[in-house]
């Protein structure tokens, strides 16, 4: 693995950028051929608090129930899927559903792909998988939401509210004390904000992200030990992040929002997880 250096900035509830310091984090590249990579950035292991308290502004009850969650190390991809990785590997054989090369209403080999239902997302793992040799799945909400918060407890992983020049969203929405802003109405190229205290990029906007578990109205009965939660016959997957069009409390890092496994919509897309060998 090699190491990567970036900065961490932290803001308060205002706006006010409050603390910048260095970060470093360890990565792997997985070579996917045709001259392109593939970024998967370590994360260590730890517990964390997951959900939104009642009294989080914009949080709701399908986050409430706060509980721990220890979280085994793992890796995660630096970036949502780009669509020159997406062609990459839908250019592989079929394993059970055939993929659309190109399905992103916004066009761009550096732009996360989008319009991906939950199927289509599991499709590319599959694929990705067997051309790689390692196992690939979408993460787990807990993995995600642990990814996220990357050692913070607050609504963004920047702090207490969200900047334009922070992440990708509808910025002409604001959460505690900032002015509205311009947004940028389509996707933006992965990487071009700050990233979290993990290394991760754009892990607030942009675009949704699929994850493995079935939805849940509650965290009532939620496992505590990271894994994907899936106990039942239910077509309803969960979302995770918010996207370029949503508002910033639908960007938090506790955000739920459930979504038919089937749908592709032009703000959907996802990123991958493997384990630590």
């Amino acid at each position: 693995m090699k190491r990567f250096d970036f900065e961490i900035i932290t803001v308060n509830s205002r706006g006010e950028k409050s603390n910048t310091r260095r970060g470093n984090a360890r990565q792997k590249i997985e070579t996917l051929g045709n001259d392109v990579n593939l970024e998967m950035v370590y994360i260590p292991e730890g517990s964390f608090i997951m959900g939104a308290s009642d009294a989080e502004k914009g949080s709701r009850i399908s986050e409430h129930l706060q509980h721990e969650v220890k979280v085994p190390a793992f890796f995660m991809a630096k970036y949502p899927i780009t669509q020159a990785q997406w062609r990459r590997i839908t250019s592989l054989p079929k394993i059970k559903r055939n993929l659309e090369p190109d399905p992103s209403n916004f066009k761009g080999d550096n732009h996360p792909v989008e319009q991906i239902s939950w199927y289509d997302a599991v499709e590319f793992c599959d694929r990705l998988s067997k051309y790689t040799r390692v196992e690939y799945r979408l993460p787990s909400e807990a993995e995600w939401e642990y990814a996220c918060r990357a050692g913070s407890n607050t609504p963004f992983h920047f702090g207490e509210t969200i900047l334009g020049e922070l992440a990708n969203y509808d910025a002409s929405e604001t959460y505690e004390y900032h002015f509205p802003e311009e947004s940028s109405s389509k996707t933006t190229p992965v990487g071009e904000f700050p990233p979290n205290a993990f290394g991760l990029y754009d892990m607030h906007g942009n675009v949704w992200e699929w994850c493995l578990d079935i939805w849940h109205s509650t965290y009532e009965g939620a496992p505590n030990d990271a894994s994907a939660w899936i106990d039942q016959n239910n077509n309803c997957r969960i979302l995770r992040g918010g996207s370029w069009q949503n508002p910033p409390q639908q960007c938090r890092c506790a955000y739920r929002k459930r979504c038919d496994s089937f749908n592709s919509l032009f703000n959907q897309g996802f990123r991958v997880v493997c384990s630590v060998q």
